[in-house]
This record gives structure tokens, C-alpha cells and sequence, in this order.
């Protein structure tokens, strides 16, 4: 290449240009020679009046770039302008294309307005632009505006593509996932909505979630308003649909602002108020499971009257006017909205699909003889019957359950509330013998136990009875009452941020009072979740700081980090704050919060920052909370948690073991990653018994709803909870581990999954409060019970038009077994074993019958003696041996024959091929893998008004409105009954003549 460098010396243009040109095509291979004389290729390239200045920055751009100067490279390649060209497929040009739209990202991070952004800068990426829409990749083009913030290319690649619906999905799961600062995340959103609503057809299902996470109620409101006024019925069906998706994904307190913009808008007719009660009362009847036999068969003589003023297609019959019919729609959506129907259904389904099986309670309880135990057992008991109304266990052992004293009693008493979960309409009169009475002083354990229930029965779901609570908690006699009362009050006005709630927690806090203080901390917190008050924070921090009461500092260390839920970056000048801290509580108040703040967003800076504080910070609670947190921001990707925590799970410090268990628990529930499991395996064999326990519960909430068809494992950790706990000689720790991990693994009557997710991708709230204040049991088992927050119905539930479950099929398009419930356990028989035919030898037999004889001659011989129930057993075995064993038949052979027969039977069963798929009848269990497979049945009545591989409660449209629809029956829930409902009236007699004689 020395000749040629030799030309860039000559005064003739022509011959240098010629020089660049050669030079050009040989860089690849002759880079390092051409390295010396750069500076000449420098000098063509700042000389304004040389024709061909770009080639020379081209040709100085690849030397750079083979010399690893990225920058200078950069900076000549944008000197080339076009003649650098992004479409040549060599690793120049990738890579530099890499480092532009870097820098471009940089830049415009800095700089939102893109003024000081270098215009070459900006034509190479837009070229890339360009080149994604002509190759058709459209998810690049989405990828690259995103990072570089260009929201008209955004648009442009959505609008432009093939599949627009395909596109609108990916680019909003990707902003939610994907989009780590907030502000640019609501502007994607807007985007999104705005291109939702400008579809021929708009997709008002989606755009109402993005709507959610912009937290604009106003605009949710306007949509349904729009949908119940247009015109058919599929529109009011799809405002159904939207409310009931708002309902499972949204705050209480956005709901409550949801509801009054929908007032606003269409305020109800004041001469329709009666007629529009109606509607509402038959709703919350049916959807709460409460209704005794007798009432559930009042309402189904009833129906036929009240249909014509429930909502279908057609107007109601009363309503003049479309107005009415309007207004009778909308106060349809607040039922749904104020979510008395979905608790209902999901209630009815728990119910109606209740497969516990008591007999691994029954064996626990034997098993178990300390009171740490007894107190896991009944927690286990109620997760197991979570939301059934199915009391059974503790009617059946109640000798058992009075061993409990103290706080014992208080969570064996808010064990109910976690039982009878979402049942609302009776909790009143369920928990009326545990609540505070105003005569003569009760139990306060009891008393305070009941008021933890009515708020785990109403949690997340609570305008019912915060007043009662409040007024409970105000005249509490003893702390103890308080401590309940306070976490009930906090559970029922759960994201409300109802200041006078604040106040008279707040106020219960000031007391001083250790026991009260704990609660009243993560109440205080679990009203203001996600409300970022300053003033709260304000209050919690200081008083944090003050008090001597380390109880009371562990409720405000939780308390604290649930005001920031979900505020990511927002919540970093706290957290900074909090982890240079002295105090370790308060440190350990700063993982929670980054927990709080950044669960479920996966981001990198948090997960760096929680890392470091599990391998750096003195204090091992510090430490272990730390590790827990990675579970909660990691649970959108449960596949990436293992990889993180993997090294920590061999950690020297058993509570970074205990925290990386947790952690796994955490993120990948439900979801039976192998991986996870691999992980957690050794630690159930640790030599520190609380890592087994973490071990233990980790792997039931990985396993929640696993069969051995879709998960292996699980039979090997349903033999290992059972060998733990009934082995004398393990440790209390492990065996309460295993307890509880037996009561999540078969929660809910085996129905219910632990999602932090919600179905439509929103982080589910209430579930994630509830296993943060779950993982707080290590102090304090009453805590155990916020699992239940957690626990989410896989239910697959249709509805027409007026609410009511229709009855239909749907078709899940696998085996039987793969989804099916586990097997029950049977009862060892052990007398039966004795009893079992052996194999008898023909000269066995003919001795016996000698021996028989023997016997017969001999008690002829001797006087009448009284008849023995032996001799009489032996001559009844006698007899069938003698008439059933003629001289050539011995009994080996029959037995050989039935043992024959019994293989065969066996066989037979095996053979019996199984059906490759199953119909689901409404209300349907499906797991969330079999999902996947479900289906509407060809030629059913109803049609879906979105997607039912969702699941979730899903409107139906009835494409034969005009035949009889054939209803589900609700079914009546357990628990007490009112006196006055003590079983069926008995029919009156039919009317007759009396006549005296």
C-alpha cells in the first residue's frame, strides 16, 4: 500500500482522488501501513476546496475503527455523510451504526428537545429508520425510537406496519416492561391511546389499561360513557368487559374517582331511583355466594319478574326513554366497578370447585405437638380454605383448636377472615362471637383476631365497613384490640388515602405503644400505598427516628416503603436518605421501599444497588431484605431470577441463603421454573434450619397449582413437607416451613394461583402488599395471613348480558390428566393388610383339613362345652376351604388365578386410552398453562367479547337471544348460619274444610 500513500503527496487532485478510491477498497487489509499516514487522509478531509473530502472521512473512519478508536471513527463516518452507507452488510457499518444511535440516545437523554443533537447524527439514524420499514422490521424500528426517544417514528412504525393490532400489543408491553423512566413511559402511553382510539375499530379494552397506568380516571369514565351510548348490544357488553378489567387492575381509590366521573357524566334520572334498585339488589345477591338454599330458590321464583328491568340488548320495559335505559346501564357498571360481582363470582366459584383435602390437615395435626406448630397449622388450614366459606377442619377438631392461648388465639380467630374471604354480605354476622361487645370485658385476643378477620374478609374492597372498624379501633379497650383493629382498618381502606383513617392511625401510633405501633405503621402505610404523601412520609420518617420501640420501627419500616409503591425513580432521594441511616431498621425500611417503588420493572440500577447492600451492608436483617427485594423487582421476568440469585443462594451467611430463597419464591410463583427449584433443592437440606424453612416456602409458591404433568418435581416435595413434618427429631423451624408450604401448595381448595401480575399485565397491587407483609412472618406469624391477598382465583367465568352465569362449554385441548387436581390421600388401611389372600401350598391345605377332622372327632368325643366364637370362626374358614378345594384344585391355583385376574383389571385400566381433551363447564378451573389451549367450542350459543385464553371473568354475547337460556345456580356458602335459617321451612298444607262431627 505504499505506492498508493505515496499519491495522497501529489498536487494533482485527480491522482489523490484516485489515491482515496484504492485506499477505500484495501483498508480491510492494509489498515495498519495506512495507520502512519492518517494524518495526510486528516488533512484532505479539513480541506474544503478538495472535491472528495468525505471519501477521505470515509477511508479515515474505517482505520479508526481497525484501531478501536469508536469515537474518532464515529466522528468521520458522519463527516462521510451519504457516502457512508447503513445498508452495507460488513462489521464496520454494524458497529458503527451501534455507536451512533448510542451516542444519539446520550444526547437526546440530555437534551429532550434535540436541539444540541448534531444533524449528521441525526440523518444516520433516521437512515436506519428508513432501512427497518423497507426490510418490514418494524419491532426494531419500535425498539430504536424508543431508546432514542423519537415519538414520531414510534407512531410512524406502528401505523406503517403490517399487523397494526400485533404492533399496538408489543410496543405497550415493552413500554411497561422495558421503559425505566416514568415520564417518557406516560408519554408512550398517550401515544398508545391515541393511536388505540384512531383504529377503524378501537381497541377500548387496551387503551383503558394504558389508561390505568396514566392514573386518568377522567378519560376511563369517557370511554364507557361512549360505549354505553352507542348503539347494540356487543357496545354495553364490551363497557361490561372493560369495568370488570378495571376492576381486577386498578386501585380502590382510582375506582372511587372512576365512579364519580361516571356520575357526572350521566347523572341517574331521579324518577328511575326505584326502578333502578332492583337491578342492582338481584346483582349483589347472585354475586355474593352468601344466599342460604331457601333464599337462592326465592331469587330463581323471583327472575322471571325482575328480567324486564335488567339490561340485555333491548330497552327495559319500564323505561320510556333511551335516557332511562342509560342510566340503568350505568348503574350497572358502578356495581361491577364497586366489584361486589366479580368477588361474588369468584366466591361462588371457590365454593362451588372446593377440593381441599383434609386428610394432609388431619395427619399435620397429629404430627404436631408444640405450639409453634399448631399455630402453622392453622395458618395452613386457612390458606388451604381461602375464600371456600368451608370451615370443616376446625368444627371437626374444636378440643384441638382450644389449645391456642394468647396470640395464638388471636391468629387462629383471623384464620376466619383469610376462610371466608370476599364473604362480604354475611361478615358481620360470621365473626359476630369475636368482635368487641359493649358488655363486660371479652378476650382481647379474640376481640382483636376478629377485627384482623373483617378486614382480611374486606381487604382491597372495604367501604362497607371502614366506618365499623374505625369506630372499633377508637374505643378499643386494650392493645392488643388495637393491633387488630389497625391492621383490619388498614387492609379495608387499602389505597384509599382517606385522610381521617390516616389521622386515627396515625394518632394510635403517638400512643407509644409497641404492640399497636407495629400494626398501626404498616397500616398507615398500607392506607397511603402508592400516594407518595410527603406528609405521611414525613411523619413516619421522623417518628422512626425517635422511637425506642424496635416493634414499632418494624411496622414503619414496611409502612414506609408501601406510601412509595410503584413511584420508581421518584422514590430515590427517600431511599438514599433511608440507607445512610445509622439505624439498620431504617436501612432495612430502605430495601422495602426500593422493593415498593420498583417492583416489577425489572430495573437494572435497583437490582445493582440491592446487590451491592446484600454483600456490603453490616447487618444481616439488612442483608436478607435486601435479597427478598430482587424477587419483587424481578417478577416480570421469573426466568432471569435464578441467574441472579444463583451465587447468593451459596452464600456463607445463612440469611442471604434465606433471602435468596424467598426471592425465588417470589418472582417465579406459580410459574414451576426448574431452575428456581434446582436452587432451592440443596437449601432444603441446610444445616441452619430457618434457610429449610425459607427453602420449603419458596418451593410451595413456585409449585402453587403444578401437576406432576407440567411440573415433576412437585410429588417429590409433597412426600418431603410430609417427611419433615412428621419426623419427632426435625426442627421446629423446618417443620413449620413445611407446614405452611403444605397449606400454599393446596390454597384455595386447590383454585388459586399466586399472581403479582394481573391477567392484563398490571401489577397486581393488593397481591404485592400482600407478600411483602407475608415475607414480615420471620418476626411475626399473624402476618402469615396477608398471604391471602396473593391468592388469585384461575377461574375462566361467562356472563350475559344481565350478569348471570349462562350454563356452556368450552373445550380445553388437553389430556384430562395434565391440568387435573392431585389425587387425594388415602387413609393407610393396616388391618386390611392382614387380611390379604396369600399363596397356600396344596400340602398346606390337605394338612389343614387333617387338622380340621382331628378337631371335629375330638369335640364329639367330649361333652357339650360352650361354643367359642374362635371355634366358630375356624369352621367357618374350614367349610369354603373344603367345598371350594376339590382333590385335583388346590387353593395356590385360585389364588394365582385371582392375582391373574387383578393384573388384568389393572392392565385394562391402564389400556383405557384418555381422551386428548376435556369440555369445561361455566365457571371453569383453568390453570394458567391451560390457558393456552382452551377454546369456544364449535357452534356454542355464546361468543366471547375478547379473547378467552385471558381467563378472568370474560361477557359473552348471545348470538340465539331469542330461546330460553338455561342458568348456573348459585350455590350457598359455609360457615355459621342465622337462627332463622336453620334448614327449609316445611311447605303449608294445602287449604282444606275443617268440619266438627
Amino acid at each position: 500500500a505504499a505506492g498508493i500513500i505515496s499519491l495522497l503527496d501529489e498536487n494533482q487532485t485527480e491522482l489523490r482522488v484516485f489515491a482515496l478510491k484504492k485506499l477505500d477498497s484495501i483498508v480491510n487489509e492494509f489498515w495498519p501501513e495506512i495507520s502512519e499516514a492518517i494524518e495526510k487522509i486528516e488533512v484532505l478531509y479539513e480541506d474544503e476546496a478538495f472535491p472528495q473530502r468525505r471519501l477521505a472521512a470515509l477511508v479515515a473512519s474505517k482505520v479508526y475503527y481497525h484501531l478501536g478508536s469508536f469515537e474518532d471513527s464515529l466522528t468521520y463516518a458522519l463527516g462521510a455523510s451519504d457516502l457512508f452507507d447503513v445498508n452495507t452488510p460488513t462489521e464496520y457499518v454494524e458497529t458503527t451504526i451501534s455507536k451512533s444511535i448510542d451516542h444519539y440516545t446520550k444526547l437526546r437523554l440530555e437534551d429532550e428537545s434535540g436541539l444540541s443533537v448534531d444533524p449528521r447524527l441525526e440523518a444516520i439514524v433516521n437512515r436506519m429508520f428508513l432501512r427497518c420499514f423497507n426490510d418490514g422490521q418494524y419491532r426494531q424500528a419500535v425498539g430504536i425510537a424508543l431508546e432514542t426517544r423519537r415519538m414520531d417514528m414510534f407512531e410512524k412504525a406502528i401505523m406503517t406496519s403490517d399487523d397494526v393490532p400485533g404492533m399496538l400489543a408489543y410496543s405497550s408491553k415493552v413500554a411497561m416492561t422495558l421503559v425505566p423512566n416514568r415520564t417518557f413511559r406516560d408519554e408512550v402511553l398517550r401515544a398508545l391511546v391515541k393511536l388505540y382510539k384512531n383504529l377503524t375499530t378501537p381497541d377500548y379494552v387496551n387503551m383503558c389499561q394504558c389508561l390505568i397506568f396514566l392514573d386518568d380516571a377522567q378519560s376511563v369514565a369517557d370511554v364507557l360513557i361512549r360505549l354505553v351510548k352507542g348503539s347494540g348490544q356487543e357496545s354495553t357488553l364490551m363497557a361490561y368487559q372493560i369495568a370488570f378489567d378495571l376492576y381486577e387492575s386498578a386501585t380502590q381509590q382510582f375506582l372511587t374517582r372512576v365512579l364519580q366521573a361516571l356520575k357526572a357524566l350521566a347523572p341517574a334520572p331521579k324518577v328511575d331511583k326505584e326502578e333502578a334498585k332492583p337491578v342492582a339488589e338481584p346483582e349483589k345477591a347472585d354475586a355474593s355466594a352468601e344466599p342460604t338454599k331457601q333464599e337462592g330458590e326465592d331469587a330463581v321464583k323471583k327472575e322471571p319478574q325482575e328480567q324486564p328491568v335488567e339490561l340485555s340488548g333491548a330497552p327495559p320495559a319500564q323505561s320510556s326513554t333511551v335516557g332511562d335505559e342509560h342510566a340503568a346501564q350505568v348503574e350497572k357498571l358502578s356495581t361491577i366497578l364497586g366489584g361486589e360481582i366479580t368477588i361474588g363470582l369468584h366466591l361462588q366459584f371457590l365454593i362451588r370447585s372446593n377440593h381441599t383435602d383434609l386428610l394432609i390437615l388431619k395427619q399435620t395435626k397429629e404430627a404436631v405437638r408444640n405450639s409453634v406448630c399448631h399455630t402453622a397449622t392453622v395458618i395452613a388450614n386457612s390458606l388451604m380454605h381461602s375464600g371456600t366459606t368451608s370451615d370443616q377442619f376446625l368444627r371437626d377438631n374444636l378440643d384441638w383448636l382450644a389449645r391456642a392461648t394468647n396470640w395464638a388465639k388471636f391468629t387462629a380467630t383471623a384464620s376466619l377472615g383469610v376462610i371466608h374471604k370476599g364473604h362480604e354480605k354475611e361478615a358481620l354476622h360470621l365473626m359476630s362471637s369475636y368482635l368487641p361487645k359493649e358488655s363486660g370485658p371479652g378476650s382481647g385476643y379474640t376481640e382483636g383476631g376478629g377485627l384482623y378477620a373483617l378486614g382480611l374478609i374486606h381487604a382491597n374492597h372495604g367501604a362497607a365497613i371502614i366506618d365499623y372498624l374505625l369506630a372499633q379501633l377508637k374505643d378499643a379497650s386494650n392493645e392488643i384490640i388495637r393491633h387488630g383493629g389497625c391492621l383490619g382498618v388498614g387492609l379495608a381502606a387499602m389505597s384509599t388515602h382517606r385522610q381521617d383513617v390516616y389521622e386515627q392511625l396515625k394518632f394510635t401510633l403517638y400512643q407509644d405503644d409497641a404492640v399497636a405501633g407495629e400494626a398501626a405503621g404498616i397500616a398507615m402505610g398500607l392506607v397511603m400505598l402508592g400516594s407518595k404523601s410527603s406528609t405521611a412520609l414525613e411523619d413516619m420518617v421522623a417518628y422512626a427516628q425517635e422511637t425506642q420501640h424496635e416493634k414499632i420501627l418494624r411496622g414503619l419500616a414496611v409502612g414506609i416503603a408501601m406510601v412509595m409503591f410503584g413511584r420508581m425513580e421518584e422514590a430515590d432521594a427517600l431511599i438514599e436518605n433511608l440507607c445512610r441511616d445509622k439505624d439498620p431498621l431504617l436501612r432495612r425500611s430502605a430495601m422495602h421501599t426500593i422493593a415498593m417503588a420498583y417492583c416489577g420493572s425489572g430495573s437494572n440500577k435497583a437490582i445493582r444497588r440491592l446487590l451491592h447492600i446484600a454483600v456490603s451492608d453490616v447487618n444481616d436483617d439488612v442483608r436478607r431484605a435486601a435479597v427478598e427485594a430482587l424477587g419483587f423487582i424481578l417478577f416480570r421476568t421469573p426466568e432471569q431470577c435464578p441467574s441472579v440469585v444463583s451465587l447468593l443462594s451459596e452464600s456463607y451467611n445463612p440469611n442471604v441463603r434465606y433471602g435468596s430463597a424467598m426471592a425465588l419464591g417470589i418472582s417465579c410463583a406459580g410459574t414451576g421454573n426448574k431452575e428456581a427449584l434446582a436452587l432451592l433443592e440443596p437449601m432444603t437440606n441446610d444445616p441452619v434450619n430457618y434457610v429449610r424453612q425459607g427453602a420449603l416456602v419458596a418451593s410451595a409458591l413456585i409449585l402453587i397449582q403444578q401437576t406432576e404433568a407440567t411440573c415433576p418435581k412437585v410429588k417429590d416435595f409433597r412426600q418431603l413437607y410430609h417427611k419433615v413434618v412428621s419426623d419427632k427429631h426435625d426442627d421446629v423451624m423446618a417443620k413449620f416451613g413445611a407446614i405452611i408450604a403444605q397449606g400454599i401448595l393446596d390454597a384455595g381448595g386447590r383454585n388459586v394461583s399466586i399472581g403479582l401480575l394481573s391477567r392484563t399485565g398490571h401489577t397486581n397491587l393488593a397481591a404485592v402488599v400482600g407478600m411483602l407483609v407475608f415475607t414480615q412472618f420471620w418476626y411475626w406469624f399473624p402476618l402469615a395471613h396477608f398471604l391471602s391477598l396473593a391468592l388469585t382465583p384461575t377461574c375462566l367465568v361467562g356472563l350475559n348480558g344481565e350478569l348471570k352465569m349462562p350454563r356452556f362449554s368450552v373445550r380445553s385441548a388437553a389430556k384430562p390428566s395434565t391440568f387435573a387436581y392431585p389425587p387425594p390421600l388415602e387413609e393407610k388401611k393396616e388391618r386390611e393388610r392382614e387380611k390379604v389372600t396369600t399363596a397356600v401350598l396344596s400340602i398346606t391345605a390337605k394338612a389343614k383339613r387333617k387338622e380340621a377332622d382331628k378337631k371335629e372327632q375330638k369335640e364329639q368325643a367330649t361333652p357339650e362345652s360352650m361354643e367359642v366364637d374362635e371355634d366358630n370362626k375356624t369352621k367357618e374358614e374350614a367349610k369354603p376351604t373344603e367345598e371350594a378345594a376339590p382333590p385335583a384344585a388346590t387353593l395356590a391355583e385360585s389364588a394365582e388365578a385371582e392375582t391373574k385376574k387383578e393384573g388384568e383389571d389393572a392392565a385394562a385400566k391402564e389400556k383405557k386410552p384418555e381422551p386428548s381433551f376435556e369440555m369445561l363447564s361455566n365457571p371453569a378451573r383453568a390453570v394458567k398453562p391451560q390457558l393456552k389451549v382452551i377454546q369456544m367450542p364449535e357452534g356454542c350459543r355464546y361468543r366471547p367479547i375478547k379473547d378467552i385464553t385471558i381467563g378472568g371473568i370474560i361477557m359473552m354475547i348471545d348470538t340465539k337471544s331469542e330461546d330460553v337460556e338455561e342458568l348456573v345456580e348459585p350455590v350457598s356458602a359455609g360457615g355459621p348460619t342465622a337462627e332463622s335459617d336453620e334448614g327449609e321451612e316445611p311447605e303449608p298444607p294445602e287449604p282444606f274444610e275443617y268440619v266438627d262431627e
